[in-house]
C-alpha cells in the first residue's frame, strides 16, 4: 500500500492527449524531478500546471500536470496525473520516466483496488467502475453508474444494520438475562423482524436476472435449416451487409455477429450455419457449432420460410427445442403463404420479411415483450451484477430462513443467533467488510490497467 504506482490510463495510440495516472505517497516528489515548471510540492491540492517533462536537459513534451493530495483523491493517496500529447512514443517515454524514478508499473486495476483497500470505496461500488467502464447500452450505463453512487451497496448495508442490531439484543439477553433493563427479545418480535428481511433479499434476488440482461445483453440465436433467410435477417437488424446471401444452400457455414439497440438493452445475435443433415465435413462442423451456440443462447429465432411447407426434418428439430425460450419467425410474408402452424405447440409465433423497411419489426418487439425490456427501464436500477453477489445474497437468505424455522420451532435464542451473524457475514463479503486476499486479485485483475 505504501509503493508509488504509475500507469497509462488512456487507451495508447494516436490521440489528442493521453493521462498517465500516478498514486502513492512520493508521487508529487517523483514527478517533481522530471517537470520543468512551478514547483509541484508548493503548488494548492487540485490544481493544474503547465510546463514540460524533461529527462535532463531534453524536453520530452509539453503538458499539463493535475496535483491532488491526499485524502480528497480516488485512492487517498497523492495523485498526479500528466496530461501529455496523444502518442504511443511521447506517453511510453513519461511512463519510463515515472518508473526510472522511483514508481513501479501498477497492476490491471490496481489503483481502484488501493481505493477499496483505503476506503474510499466498497466493492460494489468498485465492479459498478468496471462495468461503467466496459457498458455498450445506455441501459448498462444507467446500471453500473447507480451501482458506483453507492445505491446497491446501501440497500445491503441496511440490511447488515437490522441484522446487528438484532444480533445485539439476542446477545445481552443471552448473556445478561438477570439485566432488568435489556430489550426483551420474543420469538414473536424475532419473527417480525426477520420476515422483513427475508422479503427484501428475496426481491433483490427476484430481479436478479434483470441485472444480468442490462449488463450482458441477450444472446440471440438465429436458427433454421438453410437458405430459409437468416443471413438476410441478420442483415437487415443490423442495417449492413456483415453475412454472405445466396440462393446456394448452406453458405453460411460459421458463426456471424452483431449487435443491436432494442429499449436500451444490448442484443447480441448470432446468425448460425444452417441445421440439416449434411455429408460435407466443413459444412457438418458448422452444424455442430450452431447445435452449441443454441444451447448457449437466452433466446433462439427458429426461421421459417412462408411460401413453403414444413418438412419433417424442421418439425422433428422444433420438438428438440422444448426447453429453450424461442420464437417461431415465418420469413417471407410478402410471397403467397404455404406454411401450416396450427399443429406446432408453439405461442411465438412472428411474421415478417427482409424486403419491407419495418419488416422484422413486429419480431423486435416480441422480444422486448418476451424479456419485459420496457418493464426492466422504469425500475429503480438496484439489481445484483454478478454470480458473486448472487450467490452471496442466496446464502444470507438460506441463513434467514433457517433462523425464521428455528423461531416457529421456538429453538433458542443462542442457536437463533448463529444463522443471523451467517447472514449478516454474507451480506458482508458483498460490499467487502470481509473478503479474502484471492478475491481481490482476481476482481481487480478484470479492470483496464490504469484503473
Amino acid at each position: 500500500m505504501n509503493e508509488n504506482i504509475c500507469a497509462i490510463s488512456t487507451a495508447l495510440g494516436v490521440g489528442a492527449i493521453s493521462i498517465v495516472r500516478s498514486s502513492g505517497p512520493d508521487v508529487i516528489k517523483i514527478v517533481k524531478k522530471i517537470f520543468q515548471g512551478d514547483d509541484l510540492e508548493k503548488v494548492n491540492t487540485h490544481t493544474i500546471n503547465y510546463g514540460f517533462i524533461v529527462d535532463g536537459e531534453e524536453k520530452i513534451d509539453e503538458v499539463l500536470v493535475s496535483v491532488m493530495r491526499a485524502p480528497n483523491t480516488f485512492t487517498r493517496e497523492d495523485v498526479v496525473e500528466i496530461n501529455c500529447h496523444g502518442g504511443i512514443t511521447t506517453t511510453n517515454k513519461v511512463l519510463e520516466l515515472l518508473i526510472i524514478n522511483g514508481c513501479r508499473l501498477a497492476e490491471p486495476g490496481e489503483f481502484s483496488k488501493k481505493a477499496f483497500l483505503n476506503g474510499r470505496i466498497d466493492l460494489v461500488e468498485a465492479e459498478g467502475i468496471n462495468d461503467l467502464i466496459l457498458s455498450e447500452s445506455e441501459e448498462a450505463r444507467k446500471y453500473a453508474i447507480n451501482r458506483v453512487a453507492g445505491n446497491l451497496s446501501r440497500i445491503i448495508i441496511d440490511q447488515r444494520n437490522i441484522l446487528l442490531g438484532i444480533s445485539a439484543e439476542l446477545e445481552v439477553n443471552f448473556d445478561f438475562p438477570e439485566e432488568m433493563d435489556n430489550p426483551e427479545v420474543t420469538h414473536t418480535k424475532l419473527h417480525t423482524e426477520l420476515k422483513k428481511i427475508e422479503e427484501n433479499l428475496k426481491d433483490l434476488l427476484s430481479h436478479s436476472q434483470d441485472g444480468q440482461i442490462i449488463k450482458n445483453g441477450i444472446d440471440v440465436a438465429i436458427v433454421g435449416k438453410p437458405n430459409v433467410g437468416k443471413s438476410s435477417i441478420l442483415n437487415h437488424l443490423l442495417d449492413q451487409d456483415k453475412a454472405i446471401v445466396t440462393d446456394i444452400a448452406g453458405t453460411t457455414r460459421d458463426i456471424v455477429e452483431g449487435s443491436i439497440t432494442l429499449s436500451g438493452i444490448k442484443i447480441n445475435l448470432i446468425d448460425t450455419a444452417g441445421i440439416r443433415d449434411t455429408e460435407d465435413i466443413v459444412e457438418k462442423i458448422g452444424v455442430d457449432k450452431s447445435k452449441e451456440i443454441l444451447s448457449q443462447a437466452d433466446l433462439a429465432i427458429y426461421v421459417l420460410n412462408n411460401n413453403e411447407k414444413i418438412d419433417a426434418e424442421e418439425i422433428s428439430f422444433l420438438q428438440k427445442l422444448d426447453n429453450v425460450k424461442k420464437i417461431l419467425f415465418i420469413n417471407k410474408d410478402d410471397l403467397e403463404s404455404k406454411i401450416d402452424t396450427s399443429n406446432l405447440e408453439i405461442s411465438d409465433i412472428v411474421y415478417g420479411n427482409t424486403i419491407d423497411e419495418k419488416g422484422l419489426d413486429n419480431l423486435k418487439n416480441k422480444i422486448i415483450e418476451m424479456f419485459n425490456l420496457n418493464e426492466i427501464k422504469s425500475k429503480n436500477y438496484n439489481f445484483l451484477s454478478n454470480a458473486r453477489q448472487i450467490a452471496l445474497v442466496r446464502n444470507s437468505l438460506e441463513s434467514i430462513e433457517n433462523a425464521i424455522k428455528s423461531v416457529e420451532e421456538e429453538m433458542p435464542l443462542e442457536m437463533i443467533s448463529v444463522d443471523i451473524k451467517k447472514a449478516y457475514d454474507d451480506l458482508g463479503e458483498i460490499i467487502g467488510a470481509t473478503y479474502k486476499d484471492e478475491l481481490l486479485d482476481e476482481l481487480f485483475s478484470k479492470f483496464c490497467l490504469g484503473k
